[in-house]
This record gives C-alpha cells, sequence and structure tokens, in this order.
C-alpha cells in the first residue's frame, strides 16, 4: 500500500512518500522561508558584465539574482539583437533542435541593460552569499505536462517508449497548444486521455496569462507567482493511480489538499484522509526513525550484507560488502546475489537521500562477466522502475567498479538536517539547529495536545543555540502554539541543557 504522509506544523511542512511503511520519499519545506525556486518576478537589471556574460538582476530579495548568458531565452535574444522580424518559431515533434545561434557567440550587453525591468524566472534557490539563479526559459509544471511559453518545442519524457504512445501525446498538444508556447510531456501523462491533459494545460495556460497580466501592472523588484506548497507540489508530481492514501494531521492542509485534487484531479479527492487524534503522524508510521537511519552512512541488507555511502562535495562514493552473508551456493553465486540486493538498495537510497551528480559504486568483484552484465543490466532497470530522475550508467570494470551520474535536484537529505561538526574540523555532522529545534517544537505540541500540563503559564527551557533560532526566526510559531492551547509560553535559554532536548516548569 503506498500512501502520502503529511505532517504540517507552523514552522515546517514534512511530505513522506511510504510503501507498505517503508520511506521511499521526504520533502521538506518550511512555512516561515519565502518560497523562491519557480516564483517569478518582475525584476530590474542592476548590472551587466560582458566579461562572464552574466546579468545581475534585482529581485527584491536579500541578494541579487544572477542571469546568465545560456539561461536567456534563444528568441528573446535574437528578437533583442536583430529585431522581431528575425525570430523564426522552433515545433519539433520529435528531437529537439539545434539552437540556430550559440549563446557562446552572444553578447549578453547587446540583450540587456541596466536599469531596464525583465521577466525572470528562480531556477535555483539562493546558496550561501550567492543569490538566486534565474533564467528567462520559463517553466510551469502540471501534472502531466510542463509548460514551456517561449520555447516552441514539444518533447516527451524518455521513460515512455512506446513510440505510438509518444506520437498520440505529442499529436494532443500539438492540437491544443497556442503557437509560440512549448510543452514537455511528463512519464504520468502515458495512458490519460484527451481531456485530461487539455485539462491539465488550460489550468497551465491560464497561469502564464495571469503572469503576463501582473507584469504589466506590479511595480519593479516585486514577486509576480509562486509554486504552490510543498506538500502541493509532492501531490502533483507523484499522484498516481498506485496512491491509495493521501493522510494529513492539518485541517487546512486537508481542506486545501482536497480543493486542489477537486480542481486537478476530482477522482483522487476521497483519498485525502485527515488524522483526528492527537497522535504524531510520523511516529505513527516509524518515520522519524526512518529518516534517522537515512542519514547514516551504513545501510543493512536484508541478506546480512551491507552498503557504505559517502558523500563529499565532488562525488558519492558507495561500498558494497558482503558482511555476514555466505551463502548456500559457491562464491560467485553469493557474491552475485549480494550485489544484485545492493544494486535496488542503492536505487532506493538515492532518492531518499536526494543524492546527485558522480556517483562511484564498488560492488564485490566477479570473474564471470555475464554476470557483470547481469548486474548492470538489474541496476538500469531498477532506476528506470523506481527512480524518475534521469541517470546514466557506465559497464562494470573488471574491478567491480560502477559509474553512474544522477539529475540534481536540490539539497541532499543530509544537507538538509545536518550541519558540519566543527570539532571535528568538518569530518562529521551533527543535526543542524534548525532541524534539532524544530524536533523539540513537535515534541512540545504533542505534549500540549496531550495535555499534560495544567498550569496555563509555562516555561520552555532551552539550549542557547535552539533559543537563539526559535526567538528569531520561529517566534510566530511559539504564539500560535499559544493561540491554539490557551496558554502562555516564555523562552528560557539555558546551555546546561543539550540542544536535542528541553525543560517545561509549570507556574
Amino acid at each position: 500500500m503506498k500512501k502520502i504522509l503529511i505532517n504540517h506544523n507552523p514552522w515546517e511542512i514534512r511530505v513522506a512518500i511510504v510503501r507498505n511503511n517503508v520511506l521511499e520519499n521526504l520533502f521538506l519545506g518550511q512555512t516561515t522561508d519565502t518560497e523562491l525556486e519557480r516564483a517569478f518576478f518582475k525584476g530590474k537589471i542592476i548590472k551587466v558584465l560582458p566579461g562572464i556574460q552574466t546579468a545581475f538582476v534585482d529581485i527584491g530579495q536579500e541578494r541579487a539574482g544572477f542571469l546568465h548568458i545560456s539561461e536567456i531565452d534563444h528568441d528573446l535574444a535574437i528578437n533583442r539583437i536583430m529585431g522581431p522580424d528575425q525570430v523564426e518559431e522552433i515545433k519539433d515533434l520529435e528531437d529537439e533542435p539545434k539552437p540556430k545561434v550559440s549563446s557562446e557567440k552572444l553578447d549578453i550587453s547587446k540583450i540587456l541593460h541596466e536599469g531596464e525591468d525583465l521577466l525572470v524566472q528562480v531556477s535555483k534557490e539562493p546558496v550561501d552569499e550567492k543569490g538566486a539563479k534565474l533564467k528567462t526559459c520559463f517553466t510551469l509544471p502540471g501534472r502531466f505536462i510542463v509548460l514551456t511559453p517561449n520555447i516552441a518545442r514539444i518533447g516527451v519524457s524518455k521513460k515512455i517508449e512506446d513510440r505510438a504512445e509518444r506520437l498520440r501525446l505529442k499529436e494532443i498538444i500539438t492540437q491544443h497548444l497556442p503557437a509560440g508556447m512549448g510543452a514537455v510531456i511528463r512519464t504520468s501523462a502515458e495512458g490519460k486521455n484527451t481531456d485530461e491533459i487539455q485539462k491539465d494545460l488550460s489550468f497551465l495556460i491560464s497561469d502564464w496569462n495571469d503572469i503576463l497580466t501582473s507584469y504589466t501592472t506590479i511595480t519593479s523588484k516585486s514577486k509576480i507567482y509562486e509554486d504552490v506548497n510543498i506538500a502541493l507540489q509532492v501531490i502533483r508530481d507523484h499522484l498516481d493511480g498506485d496512491i491509495d492514501e493521501i493522510v494529513t494531521d492539518s485541517k487546512q492542509n486537508h481542506d486545501d489538499i482536497y480543493k486542489y485534487l477537486s480542481k486537478v484531479a476530482p477522482e483522487f479527492k476521497y483519498k485525502v484522509k485527515l488524522l483526528t487524534d492527537t497522535s504524531d503522524l510520523f511516529e505513527r508510521y516509524n518515520i522519524d526513525q526512518q529518516i534517522k537511519e537515512a542519514l547514516e552512512k551504513k545501510v543493512i541488507l536484508k541478506s546480512g550484507g551491507s552498503i557504505i555511502i559517502e558523500t563529499t562535495e565532488a562525488l558519492t562514493v558507495i561500498d558494497v560488502n558482503t558482511g555476514k552473508f555466505t551463502g548456500k551456493g559457491n562464491l560467485e553465486e553469493t557474491i552475485l546475489k549480494t550485489n544484485l540486493e545492493a544494486a535496488r538498495e542503492i536505487v532506493l537510497q538515492l532518492k531518499l537521500r536526494n543524492i546527485g551528480g558522480l556517483i562511484i559504486i564498488d560492488f564485490i568483484d566477479m570473474n564471470n562477466q555475464k554476470n557483470r552484465l547481469k548486474l548492470v543490466t538489474f541496476f538500469e532497470q531498477t532506476l528506470k522502475e523506481l527512480d524518475k530522475f534521469q541517470s546514466v550508467v557506465l559497464q562494470v570494470s573488471e574491478f567491480g567498479i560502477v559509474q553512474m551520474t544522477r539529475k540534481r535536484s536540490g539539497k541532499t537529505l543530509m544537507r538538509q538536517l545536518t550541519d558540519v561538526c566543527h570539532c571535528c574540523s568538518g569530518l562529521g555532522r551533527l543535526p543542524s539547529v534548525r532541524a534539532e529545534s524544530y524536533k523539540i517544537l513537535r515534541a512540545l505540541k504533542t505534549q500540549l495536545q496531550q495535555k499534560k500540563y495544567n498550569k496555563k503559564q509555562l516555561f520552555f527551557e532551552i539550549n542557547q543555540a535552539v533559543f537563539e533560532f526559535v526567538s528569531s526566526i520561529e517566534f510566530n510559531s511559539i504564539l500560535e502554539l499559544e493561540r491554539e492551547f490557551n496558554c502562555t509560553i516564555t523562552l528560557v535559554s539555558n546551555n546546561q541543557i543539550d540542544r536535542h532536548t528541553f525543560k517545561i516548569k509549570e507556574n
């Protein structure tokens, strides 16, 4: 049984996809953070640097975003340089055509000028001291398609392999797509009828028209449009026939999901369930424990073998060990069985941990070439079946090494939930202050729900680092807990308390 579990708190939204109570995917979002990825802004160009072919655009955030020449819509560039009469419409039903003019041959200073307004979309959130990465090659994701309103090309997910189905889907889009627009047909569109796809397309076109209208009326350096919250994003991107239930512990979240599904997928709205008791949704399904295990380097296989996962800035290295597993046949058979089990687990761990980029896997050496081929074939097939992200796998070397790449998407689970340990010069990691703070707030909420305290005035003693985070970033969440449970919560800093715990005193 496959379920989407949504844990909604004033400070965060956590979404888990589980199959038979085993965690497959985890998505995290902070309700207090501004959602920037995929958001549209009316930006103002403040600096154009031809030397690095980059423009800096003020979008009203703490740091200006940066727009590289490669992220500028080709037709926009040619239009600004040569005039609109030189721009050709491109619509290809098979393979994406090569750009008419390489971005390397364009001069950004002839395309963009300081002081002018420009419609931009965030393609990557700000990181450290870097501002948001911007683009003018716009995308609007839906259930079945991704609308590319200013790129007149039609593409189909490579995971849809049947040629007849690819042609059918392209034909549907071609008939209903306005001139000058394009689309990428998602894997979820396979087998869907014309009405379903047309409905999805109409929603996206309507959103795009609203964006264009808002751009003409809104002031510079303002947000025009943002994607739905993380819960609705996950539902949109992962909703398919094998989802049995969508369970949330928030009445507001339940109503929002029901309203959203009534509009885009009414056949699923009755699968939305509201947890009505005071139990913790993630505790009920043992999600927190599985998250903890997903942060460990070592993963134990059912056979007794294990895999070790080490991630660096440059790449991820995975080592496969037989461990206690000795098998009942010969050594080669034992090794093959362990490698096949490890291959499937590696796919699951890459998904769960959100690991992308270059990945090196050290499988156990096998002498038989047929077994090496069998392993790679199985690994590729498992990636195709279980992982929606694009990946490329090379053959097993004579030393049992497999090289692969997997598309990056956001931060790894490790980076989201841990900080570098400064005591060991970055060799280890500790749970982040944010993660520890949210864990403590969830525990406090649970205790309040269970009516463990009789007095209305509570003194909430927490570690200094947690105190500083909660009092500055999540104080509104404390106020919301006070309103919900009709009490007064006073924050108290106590460095004698570890970051992962707290004390409550009643008055």
